[in-house]
């Protein structure tokens, strides 16, 4: 474009700008995908409460929550690995093969690195927020939750219970399921879930326009195991082999000391101690059952 060519454009450039603009402030006004999950808080005793309703399947899907694995471990060369395991689709993943040739080694100390970088499992579902003492502006609002096996175990005992005289409750349903009372104690450094409990069954709301009102409200499942959300083997192997490579730690710094704070977020120590130095920073163990997002964890990937 000539001097001439701008010029004689000027007008129509701040029109096609503006445009732009506009288009690129209407995207940041929707909700991200963290703003998507809600989110416990807990005081500084580690406590926290909560009303939840767990809600039935969005329209045009079939069940209430999705499964997902994921990984997060820091290998030898100070680096993580923080990604989602394609066995969540029912593929072959280069950490779970990993882990079944250090598994099948005989060694002890193979079993115990592959314990640490085993997969861990979560659940997501839609649920509306009944009561949030901690943060009232979500009451009212549908929002995913992303949980572990002991909410999970809680959910499962109400649909199937052990004794003759408890009724089958589905906790998914609009109608006939429960509100949730999601309670949570610092037990032992560990968050603890043991005390949370369904209420007695009810309908969510008396109104069915405004029960249907909530219904549409709610997130797709299926678009979080939508496999373009996953990355593929060849880039999940190239990424194993670069945190587990010895050869890597000569090409990055050692991890920081502040890059190795526990796996399970659950934890909390009991009084503060001094941070390990980067040599001895080491990846904790991976539990089943713990339901905190990897956002830190991801940050610190971004960041090798």
């Amino acid at each position: 474009m000539s001097f001439a060519d701008l010029k004689r454009s000027s007008s129509t450039s701040f029109e096609k700008l503006n445009k732009e603009l506009s288009k690129l402030n209407s995207s940041n006004e929707r909700k991200n995908d963290d703003e998507n999950y809600w989110k416990p808080e807990v005081d500084k005793a580690g406590n926290g409460y909560a009303v939840l309703r767990f809600l039935p399947a969005p329209e045009n899907e079939d069940f209430p929550f999705v499964r997902i694995f994921d990984h997060g471990f820091q290998g030898p060369t100070g680096l993580w690995y923080i990604e989602k395991s394609l066995t969540t689709l029912s593929q072959d993943d280069p950490v779970g093969e990993h882990n079944s040739k250090l598994w099948n080694s005989g060694i002890d100390a193979d079993k115990e690195i592959a314990r640490k970088q085993k997969r861990r499992l979560s659940y997501i579902s839609n649920v509306l927020v009944v009561k949030d003492p901690s943060n009232p502006a979500n009451e009212g609002k549908v929002f995913l939750y992303k949980y572990g096996k002991k909410i999970f175990d809680k959910l499962n005992d109400l649909m199937n219970p052990q004794f003759e005289d408890e009724d089958p409750v589905n906790p998914f349903d609009l109608w006939k399921g429960a509100n949730f009372k999601l309670k949570i104690r610092q037990v032992e450094g560990y968050r603890n879930y043991d005390k949370s409990e369904f209420d007695t069954p009810a309908p969510l709301f008396d109104d069915d326009d405004k029960l249907e009102a909530t219904w549409k409200k709610e997130f797709s499942l299926q678009d979080l195991v939508d496999p373009k959300h996953f990355k593929s083997y060849s880039e999940l192997k190239t990424r194993l082999d670069t945190v587990l490579s010895p050869t890597g730690s000569a090409l990055r710094p050692a991890a920081r000391a502040d890059t190795a704070p526990p796996w399970n977020e659950d934890k909390a120590p009991a009084m503060a101690a001094p941070a390990p130095k980067a040599a001895e920073a080491k990846a904790p163990a991976v539990v089943d059952d713990d339901d905190e997002d990897l956002e830190f964890f991801k940050r610190l990937a971004d960041e090798d």
